[in-house]
């Protein structure tokens, strides 16, 4: 399974994550009233994937799920965010939502999740050694992101722009066309991402 909590032996806990996934695309979909065929054109995915997705039976990549999210109109921790509004109260480690790239590795921590009246989210992103991700267009135009790379080395390429960047370097940017994500140190890229989005 791709989803789940902080590493641990209960796998209950990850089933009911991912199947809140496939759930979500599902209830996505029929929201718009959009056909499987429907979605295959508006996003280049297989009509066969995204059913498989809907019915649980393969987790998506972070390209997918780009392309999912870009669909729909909106960011991909907004995806993958609990529907139900928390109380505010600490959010331990072993309980912020773990999101594993099967194709990459590429491990992204929602550690603090979206949620009503809030415009701001904090991601941890971890890439290992030489593995890339790339999101052909942003879910929501414009957003705002500050990235901090904390250890390893990362290019993130915006459009055609590559920037390089070493443990302790920040870039602040808004995301209108395509990126990449690139691992480039002899150990995982390991960095922090806020988000912000206009407040409705």
């Amino acid at each position: 399974m791709a989803i789940n909590s902080e590493n641990s032996p209960d796998t209950t806990t990850e089933d009911t994550l991912d199947q809140r996934l496939s759930e979500r695309l599902a209830s996505l979909r029929q929201r718009q009233q959009w056909s499987l065929d429907d979605l295959a054109q508006r996003t280049g995915i297989s009509r066969a994937t995204l059913s498989r997705l809907e019915r649980g039976e393969t987790s998506p990549s972070a390209s997918l799920l780009n392309r999912l999210c870009a669909a729909y109109g909106l960011p991909m921790s907004r995806l993958l965010a609990e529907l139900e509004n928390a109380p505010v109260q600490p959010l331990p480690r072993s309980a912020q939502a773990l999101w594993v790239d099967p194709e990459t590795g590429f491990r992204r921590r929602m550690v603090s999740p979206p949620g009503a009246g809030f415009v701001g989210e904090l991601i941890e992103g971890e890439l290992p050694p030489g593995a890339s991700v790339l999101y052909e267009q942003p879910s929501v135009q414009g957003l705002e992101h500050h990235l901090w790379l904390q250890s390893g080395g990362l290019t993130l390429t915006l459009q055609d722009q590559a920037h390089p960047l070493q443990p302790g370097d920040s870039l602040r940017y808004r995301l209108w066309g395509s990126s990449r994500f690139q691992s480039t140190g002899s150990e995982p890229a390991h960095y922090l991402i806020a988000i912000c989005h206009v407040s409705s």
